[in-house]
């Protein structure tokens, strides 16, 4: 009889962190007012006493629900009011991979911009080694790959440039010992646009903040000439192939990058006194200029 009750209430104690957990997932994703839902997310909930830790989510935890579903009031009160709890490893309800950084790849992955912005400029606040920035993505789904390896297999020229402006490395590599150029340079492989396209947005603006390039698929690049030429264009190919420096342009776009801090991007960018075509193409307008979210 003593096993049966305690089997019952275990049951009663699972059916109640599953009806919370539903209800906070919800309110999240019908965008509730911030106070509400830091009221359920701190509520605690009758666990047993071994998992008296698990009681209410985390700010970490809450705010990989409001990038999933782009509570960017909820991100913006998470970031300002707990950035390092925030920033934090989620629990392994959520993530088992002790060094991923898993709100930057969701925000790359669900393409949410502002969330983004957010996100990077809280990682300028917070003490970390490896610099979170460059940290592996989410459930070892991206195989090593660092958020901006995602932002190159997705196509998001927006995310590349946030990413790379605020100090993320271009050079990081994955398991496969490939770099996000060598990405994107895969994704160019069989694709007949030279200019414009978002394949071409993505290349342009890992190579502005390149000024040294390293890549795996450089090799590839030798052994066919002909192909590589249509695909780049003979100037950024004879670039990428080590044969001659970079573009005039281009360099000069490198040099005046580097200059940049990446806690003011992409606001010192936008200030640039050059012409907008010279920046790099597809980044989102200041967040100075969007409209601010009411918490």
């Amino acid at each position: 009889m003593a096993s049966l009750t305690v089997s019952s209430a275990a049951r009663s104690t699972e059916k109640h962190r599953k009806s919370f957990s539903l209800l906070f997932y919800r309110a999240v994703r019908d965008l509730k007012p911030v106070w509400m839902l830091e009221d359920i997310r701190t509520m605690e909930t009758f666990y047993q006493e071994e998992n008296a830790s698990q009681r209410h989510y985390t700010p970490s935890e809450a705010l990989l629900y409001a990038i999933v579903h782009d509570h960017q009031a909820y991100a913006q009160y998470l970031l300002s009011r707990y950035t390092d709890e925030a920033l934090a490893k989620p629990g392994e309800r959520f993530c088992c991979c002790p060094s991923s950084a898993p709100h930057l790849a969701t925000a790359v992955r669900y393409d949410r911009l502002y969330i983004l912005g957010l996100i990077l400029q809280g990682t300028h606040r917070v003490a970390s080694t490896p610099p979170y920035t460059d940290r592996a993505g989410f459930f070892h789904m991206e195989d090593g790959r660092t958020p901006l390896h995602l932002a190159c297999e997705l196509l998001r020229p927006e995310a590349v440039a946030m990413l790379l402006g605020n100090g993320v490395s271009p050079l990081a590599l994955d398991h496969n010992s490939l770099t996000p150029l060598d990405i994107i340079l895969e994704k160019l492989r069989d694709s007949k646009e030279v200019t414009g396209g978002e394949r071409r947005q993505c290349l342009d603006n890992l190579l502005m903040f390149m000024p040294k390039v390293h890549f795996k698929m450089k090799g590839a690049l030798g052994r066919e000439p002909e192909h590589w030429s249509k695909v780049l264009g003979e100037e950024t190919y004879k670039y990428l192939a080590g044969r001659s420096p970079a573009p005039l342009v281009l360099a000069a776009m490198q040099t005046i990058l580097k200059q940049l801090s990446p806690t003011t991007f992409p606001d010192s960018l936008h200030e640039l006194p050059i012409p907008s075509s010279l920046k790099p193409p597809g980044l989102p307008v200041t967040p100075r200029d969007r409209q601010r979210v009411a918490v």
